[in-house]
């Protein structure tokens, strides 16, 4: 498959007249709890040359290739990202800290890495994970049946705002790095236990709820809510990042 992918990225840069400074995967598989028929979800940052940026025509700020059950691949232009950045985008956040790259030909990626703990809105990202958390356990688990995954769609997000909570800093976008948050060994034996059930089911296989981990995300999501609202909103200029833009349109 890492072959495909990159056949698909080269092709993508060849049709679109682009340049992909940077593509990961950023879904389970990078997560880390993938199910076996999981698909890859190939996330990647791009450019064009300084004369399209300078034209009077509106130019698309996403590039993507039609989803199918196997490949999801999609891209934003650098401008978009960087506009994200500042605001501290979760998904973006997570993309530069991929376990799993694709393509990074450039510095691109590791100049960005270097300013996200001073750029990392603690607010902000409070409460992009705070939302992703208590919506999926509003709206997932609280059915007879509910599907496997969506416990990691919750534990995971759950586990960033923590993070953010106690370190006041980025959260890791790998699972298990999250994980070390955990002290309570009861909750830690019923996560593996989904864990090693999801290595061996599909995405749609459905279990009855575990009430010990929706009580432990209750208590996490009341624990974080408020002290999220007490967290600093920060403000940065655009300079530092217009000057990355500049330099990689101008490559």
């Amino acid at each position: 498959m890492l072959d495909t992918i990159k056949v698909k990225l080269f092709e993508l840069e060849r049709d679109q007249n682009i340049t992909i400074l940077y593509a990961c995967e950023s879904g389970s598989r990078a997560w880390g709890f993938a199910s076996p028929d999981s698909d890859f979800d190939v996330r990647f940052i791009y450019a064009r040359n300084v004369n399209s940026y300078l034209s009077i025509t509106d130019l698309r700020d996403v590039v993507e290739l039609p989803v199918n059950e196997i490949l999801d691949i999609g891209g934003w232009d650098i401008r978009k990202a960087l506009k994200l950045f500042l605001k501290s985008n979760g998904p973006l956040y997570e993309w530069l800290q991929s376990p799993i790259i694709y393509q990074d030909d450039s510095p691109f990626a590791a100049e960005l890495r270097l300013l996200m703990p001073k750029y990392f809105s603690l607010r902000a990202g409070g409460n992009h994970y705070f939302s992703m958390a208590l919506n999926t356990v509003t709206n997932d688990l609280q059915a007879d049946k509910v599907k496997l995954k969506r416990y990691f769609y919750a534990i995971r997000p759950a586990l960033a705002c923590k993070w953010i909570v106690e370190r006041q800093a980025v959260p890791p976008m790998e699972f298990s790095k999250l994980r070390a948050l955990i002290t309570d060994r009861s909750i830690q034996q019923s996560i593996d236990e989904l864990l090693a059930r999801k290595k061996i089911s599909d995405e749609k296989a459905l279990i009855e709820p575990v009430l010990v981990l929706n009580e432990w995300l209750a208590d996490i999501l009341s624990t974080c809510k408020d002290a999220i609202n007490q967290m600093p909103v920060n403000h940065h200029s655009t300079d530092e990042l217009n000057k990355i833009f500049r330099k990689y349109i101008l490559a």
